[in-house]
């Protein structure tokens, strides 16, 4: 019972803290960071939209400011069954070279993206949601990194704003994921990059499905054609937080069962003798941080069992329940706690219920493939 609790709590350091130190230790011998330049190709940039008339003609004005050459600049509004008067509002935008693809039945973001990958004309396809804003220069800036030949795609960095539209703090998570794909592409490949902005060559883009998350699969394609993904420090998406906590942790469920998915159809990328490092990093930055809440549990369980016979897990004991009474608590508040001794455990917790609940759902034969767009 012991080598339980122990390997459980060194599988839940490893996933979170294990593998960056490791992948600093490798930056340390070897780096491979991507050699940016200043390009203009070809581009088309693809936003998805499903009833989004509250916020898209924001986006379209985001749009129409971006500075990327007009005659080389496809833009796409892929309108997922949109009921509502999203797509009279892109309409209004065609003189700005903007074409609507309208889709008469919802099918969801991915089969949407697919279908408007078949219209791209672009030498690289950028990936956009509705609800993220785009600095002017940050075409140009996620573009200039495929003047690199191994790069395949690229991750925007994601940056929260507030409701007055001005960037306010970052949560700690936020900071950490930011943190760990600059150390993955410092070393070799991002394992995933940011859904509301990313871009890849069309080459990459040829093998899209509509039925898995295209933010993960993208980066499997490059890796399946000898390229890798990167994150660029300079294109940043900027996003308003969910400020209802049942609508973010509903979306955080969604996220990781549809990650599940992508995953396990493409267990082809654990044969590390193929894949060699992007299999530790498929492992580590996925399936192990997706088995923490397995390793909670267990930990918790034996701690119990042990401390019935040791002063020393007796004493443990407590501390780990306490850490649950503060995550629980604060997840229960109706207010978001301010203070960090109780935000930290408490989001530690809401992410690890969520992903225990997409577990469930996936092992009950649930896939999502249908996406709604988050109320920002």
């Amino acid at each position: 019972m012991e080598y339980v609790f122990w390997i459980s709590i060194f599988m839940i350091f490893h996933a979170y803290f294990g593998y960056p130190l490791s992948l600093r230790l490798i930056s340390s011998l070897k780096r491979n960071e991507a050699r940016k330049a200043p390009i203009e190709p070809p581009v088309t940039l693809i936003i998805t939209a499903c009833n989004e008339e509250r916020r898209i003609r924001d986006k379209m004005e985001n749009t129409v400011s971006l500075d990327y050459p007009k005659d080389k600049l496809q833009v796409l509004v892929a309108s997922d069954g949109s009921t509502d008067a999203t797509n009279d509002m892109v309409r209004e935008y065609v003189q700005h070279g903007i074409d609507l693809l309208a889709f008469p039945e919802r099918r969801g973001k991915e089969n949407a993206q697919k279908d408007a990958v078949q219209h791209a004309t672009g030498e690289i396809i950028v990936f956009s949601d509705v609800a993220t804003r785009l600095d002017p220069h940050g075409l140009q800036e996620i573009v200039a990194n495929f003047a690199d030949p191994t790069v395949g795609c690229v991750s925007s960095v994601d940056r929260v704003i507030g409701q007055d539209g001005n960037p306010c703090g970052e949560g700690a998570y936020v900071r950490y994921e930011m943190w760990l794909r600059k150390l993955e592409s410092r070393v070799n490949s991002l394992v995933g990059l940011s859904g509301s902005f990313f871009a890849a060559r069309s080459a990459v883009c040829r093998d899209f499905s509509g039925e898995m998350q295209s933010d993960f699969r993208t980066v499997l394609n490059s890796m399946k054609l000898g390229l890798r993904g990167i994150s660029d420090p300079e294109s940043i998406g900027y996003y308003q937080d969910i400020s209802d906590s049942r609508k973010e942790f509903d979306r955080k469920v969604r996220t990781v069962l549809r990650g599940l998915t992508v995953f396990f159809r493409n267990l082809e990328f654990l044969n590390v003798f193929r894949y060699g490092l992007f299999s530790y990093q498929y492992f580590c930055h996925k399936l192990l941080r997706w088995l923490v809440p397995l390793f909670l549990v267990t930990a918790l369980g034996a701690n119990a069992l042990l401390s019935l016979g040791s002063l020393w897990y007796s004493l443990l004991l407590p501390f780990q329940l306490a850490f649950y009474a503060l995550a629980i608590g604060g997840w229960l508040s109706k207010s978001p706690p301010a203070n960090a001794v109780i935000k930290i455990p408490m989001y530690f917790f809401a992410v690890n219920l969520a992903i225990l609940v997409a577990w469930w759902r996936f092992a009950r034969g649930k896939r999502m493939v249908m996406w709604a767009p988050s109320q920002r």
